[in-house]
């Protein structure tokens, strides 16, 4: 069986269902690398094992495996469009703003046989933000598996969204704008589900009003629980390479109120609401509007998720690319 090393320095959910969907077809060896100083002997081995090496983003944890595959003229495939692609100096966001951050994540995307980005805003972003040839960027979607079954239910006049909270996603995610925003709907119930990285967490608390509730992690079943429940979804973030959360909570029903920005338009289509800023009052009038759509909107939130970005799709997209870099 062709031996996979898979790189990746997050526990996300989309890092877990491309490792799933390698593991049906390849064995799978996990070199997980959350800081930015390697493992050399755990990089070395694994590389040397390896019939081809699968990377997820463009940073220091793929730098070394990506590099030193090219070096032996193994095949390795990366999965690229976020901070390693965003040029976002008025929020301090993305590598592509100078410096050795967009030296080494150049470095690497150029010495990967194949590229591959989660949405068409993200090639977009590639080949303005880099030296890469668009021709090299494959465009295949997430996939997003559904742990629902079924068609929306009742929903709660309450508006959620979920997300690790620490410096950058303040603004980046538009977690201070969502907090803000509920000041202006007090008859609203606004729920924050995420893990607490650093102490950002005490300026959300200190800018949230009595209708925010903080719950912190929450295990799949509960966090599934919130989406089921709420019956609006919020995601004001500035940049998305794609928004897995979002498309999440649209299979519950929930109505999304997305930025019309990056890749936020391509996920959500006609099924919920765009707004144009990060300041509160334009966030909670889409809360609003969203709140007043009713279930049919629901419905077609769910139905564009299931049809849009089906499980299927991305695994023959997946692994029909690792076998275009095995076969060169």
């Amino acid at each position: 069986m062709t031996r996979l090393l898979f790189v990746h320095n997050s526990q996300a959910s989309f890092v877990a269902i491309d490792r799933q969907i390698l593991s049906e077809r390849y064995e799978v060896e996990d070199l997980y690398q959350p800081g930015r100083v390697p493992n050399p002997i755990a990089v070395v081995g694994g590389v040397l094992r390896a019939d081809v090496v699968f990377g997820w983003f463009a940073s220091w944890h793929t730098f070394f495996p990506i590099t030193l595959a090219w070096l032996l003229r193994k095949p390795s495939v990366l999965i690229v469009g976020g901070f390693d692609t965003a040029n976002m100096p008025d929020i301090g966001y993305g590598y592509q703003q100078g410096g050795l951050r967009r030296w080494a994540s150049r470095w690497i995307m150029r010495r990967a046989r194949r590229l591959v980005t989660h949405s068409h805003y993200s090639l977009s972003e590639i080949e303005r933000n880099t030296p890469i040839q668009r021709r090299r960027v494959t465009v295949l979607h997430l996939g997003v598996p559904d742990p629902f079954g079924e068609r929306p239910g009742a929903k709660e006049r309450e508006a959620l969204t979920v997300g690790a909270v620490n410096r950058t996603t303040l603004v980046q995610k538009g977690q201070l704008p969502f907090v803000r925003a509920a000041a202006e709907l007090p008859s609203v119930r606004f729920v924050f589900v995420g893990k607490w990285l650093d102490d950002a967490i005490d300026e959300l608390r200190a800018a949230a009003p009595v209708n925010v509730q903080f719950t912190g992690w929450l295990p799949d079943a509960e966090l599934h629980a919130r989406y089921r429940r709420a019956a609006v979804y919020v995601q004001a973030s500035r940049h998305e390479g794609f928004g897995l959360a979002v498309a999440e909570a649209m299979l519950a029903g929930c109505v999304p109120v997305v930025m019309n920005a990056t890749a936020m338009p391509e996920v959500v289509g006609d099924a919920g609401v765009l707004i144009e800023s990060q300041r509160p009052a334009e966030v909670a009038a889409g809360v609003r509007r969203a709140l007043g759509l009713g279930p049919d909107v629901a419905r077609r939130a769910r139905e564009r998720i299931l049809t849009r970005f089906p499980i299927e799709r991305r695994r023959r997209g997946i692994q029909r690319v690792v076998e275009e870099a095995l076969t060169g």
